[in-house]
């Protein structure tokens, strides 16, 4: 007999519940396995741990995480995007990742430890599943296919880090803005944002004027539409092909380590 065939969760008998906060109408609409780790779970798997998922609703500028804090659940993202930020002393902020429906937050308490050094902070107003922390250890200490999909979305997470930084320093303000808005919309259903330019420079770490300025020549050039804190991107083929290599370099990490099925 050949190897045992992991058939992939597609729908599940066990309900997820809704956590305080969240809209009980909308609950319909959203599924855990929007997003991609728990869609990648074996249905034993998923099954074992959708009772224990609670349904949320993140508005924008909703803290998830502060430094140094104890982190008391971990977070599916679904339709929400969740900005990772390292804030300076003097308050200046600077992203250093974004979370959405690829991926988890809180990959520090299967990392060893309890806290971050970083903030969280809503990007993108929707929907995600959170689980609390001790049941999501536990779960990783059985050295299954979650422990597996939750190393593999950190190594390309780490890519992503590590590529914003040398994005940072070394490319400019409309190649930076071009790269944040094609790895928002990877994780959007949707090609439009609801975003100020002030949020953007602090996401970016760059003067509001520098936004101002690069949104200008995005739209100038047909590229964009920026209107009352919505930016619609009209043309994505030449945005990409305007922006540096550093979203290239992310997204083909993240497509060759994920999704992971195992045979």
């Amino acid at each position: 007999m050949g190897p045992a065939t992991v058939q992939t969760a597609r729908r599940a008998p066990a309900v997820p519940r809704l956590a305080a906060g969240a809209a009980p109408a909308f609950a319909p609409r959203v599924n855990p396995h929007q997003n991609h780790l728990l869609d990648a779970l074996p249905a034993r798997d998923y099954e074992r741990l959708a009772p224990h998922l609670e349904l949320q609703t993140l508005k924008l500028g909703d803290v998830l995480y502060e430094p140094g804090r104890a982190m008391r659940y971990v977070h599916f993202p679904t339709t929400a995007i969740v900005s990772m930020l390292y804030v300076m002393e003097d308050g200046a902020s600077a992203e250093i990742a974004i979370v959405g429906n690829e991926g988890i937050l809180g990959i520090s308490l299967f990392m060893g430890g309890e806290s971050t050094p970083s903030r969280a902070v809503v990007q993108s107003a929707g929907y995600s599943y959170r689980m609390k922390a001790q049941l999501l250890k536990n779960e990783f200490g059985r050295y299954g296919t979650l422990m597996h999909l939750l190393l593999r979305y950190t190594q390309a997470l780490i890519t992503q880090m590590a590529q914003t930084a040398v994005c940072n320093r070394h490319h400019t303000v409309d190649q930076q803005l071009c790269r944040w808005l094609l790895l928002s919309l990877d994780r959007l259903a949707s090609n439009q944002l609801t975003m100020t330019q002030e949020l953007i420079a602090n996401m970016l770490g760059v003067r509001r004027e520098g936004v101002t300025e690069a949104a200008g020549k995005l739209q100038d050039a047909g590229l964009v539409e920026y209107r009352r804190g919505k930016i619609t991107v009209l043309d994505r083929p030449r945005l990409q092909a305007r922006s540096c290599e550093c979203y290239e370099v992310v997204k083909k990490e993240f497509d060759r380590l994920l999704p992971y099925r195992p045979l």
